[in-house]
């Protein structure tokens, strides 16, 4: 998973609870949702099964925020989720008064100088201009100045994202969570916020700049590269959409290691740990974490467990 990719993916959860510190500029409203009438989009986006005697846990990849009208939660994938007695997400999606306790003092850096003076001269001519063309005006870009450097660009993303007509609303998880709640079913978290926050909070000062930078730079192809992996996930291409995500992990090997090969090591532990429990549960993470050569099925291998695809 690149780094934009792993902005994207956490603007989005965060977008969800609405959990932007009040120093932050508020995002552009998103676009609005298209009219009932309209025919939905089909998707099947893919989706896997680990099991054994009389333990079955499917592993759902999502995307976190989405267009209205796309139609994935049908098929084998709604049927999965009706077998299942559990949902379990990344982090429970968050309260919006409680993440904003959590988000802020991982958030603001009070202490520090202003986030523009930690840049180099032309990093801090290509941020500013990537705010700008994100519609954020001086005043907005001024308060941006208390942020950490890490969430400064997951704001960042989170104004791209809604430009683009992308809202949790629609996205998976939301979908999922009401569906669980409406069900009786209990719904937990892989990760508390606290501690996928921290993953970013705890990465060194220079890895946070690298990964503001990043996203800096390609603020003129958010758009495209959003729809791009909306588009695979779509159609299921879970190949695809690991090749477009991984295109550029060897720039920023400690992000990669500690935003994605650490995670997936230990939910395939979980994985593992659970299938000791009876039952059937449904996992459903960031699909970037379910393709490429460091997957969660990849680390479930040295477990000598083997996750199945759903054809469907």
């Amino acid at each position: 998973m690149d780094v934009k990719t792993m902005t994207v993916a956490l603007a989005a959860l965060l977008l969800g609870g609405n959990s932007a510190p009040q120093a932050a500029p508020a995002a552009p409203a998103p676009a609005p949702a298209a009219p009932a009438t309209e025919a939905s989009i089909p998707a099947d986006p893919a989706l896997w099964v680990v099991k054994d005697a009389d333990t079955t846990i499917y592993l759902f990849g999502t995307v976190h925020a989405l267009k209205p009208r796309l139609s994935w939660f049908d098929s084998a994938v709604r049927k999965a989720f009706d077998e299942s007695g559990q949902l379990v997400l990344e982090i429970p999606l968050p309260d919006p008064a409680e993440a904003q306790k959590v988000v802020l003092p991982l958030a603001i850096d009070p202490d520090g100088p202003p986030l523009r003076q930690k840049l180099t001269e032309a990093d801090r001519a290509t941020y500013v201009a990537a705010l700008t063309k994100l519609g954020v005006p001086a005043a907005g870009i001024d308060q941006f100045d208390s942020l950490e450097p890490w969430f400064a660009a997951v704001t960042m993303a989170q104004i791209a994202l809604q430009k683009a007509g992308f809202t949790p609303g629609d996205g998976a998880e939301t979908a999922l969570d009401k569906a669980a709640k409406a069900a009786g079913k209990p719904v937990s978290g892989l990760e508390t916020l606290q501690q996928q926050l921290g993953y970013f909070h705890d990465l060194p000062q220079a890895d946070q700049i690298a990964f503001l930078v990043a996203g800096a730079k390609d603020v003129d192809k958010f758009d495209s590269t959003i729809n791009a992996m909306v588009d695979k996930w779509k159609a299921g291409d879970a190949e695809g959409l690991s090749a477009l995500m991984n295109e550029d992990l060897t720039s920023q090997p400690n992000l990669y290691k500690v935003l994605l090969v650490d995670r997936n090591a230990r939910w395939a532990d979980w994985i593992d740990n659970r299938l000791k429990t009876p039952g059937t549960v449904f996992v459903a993470v960031g699909a970037g974490h379910l393709a490429g050569k460091d997957s969660v099925q990849v680390q479930l291998g040295k477990h000598h467990l083997t996750a199945t695809r759903v054809k469907y």
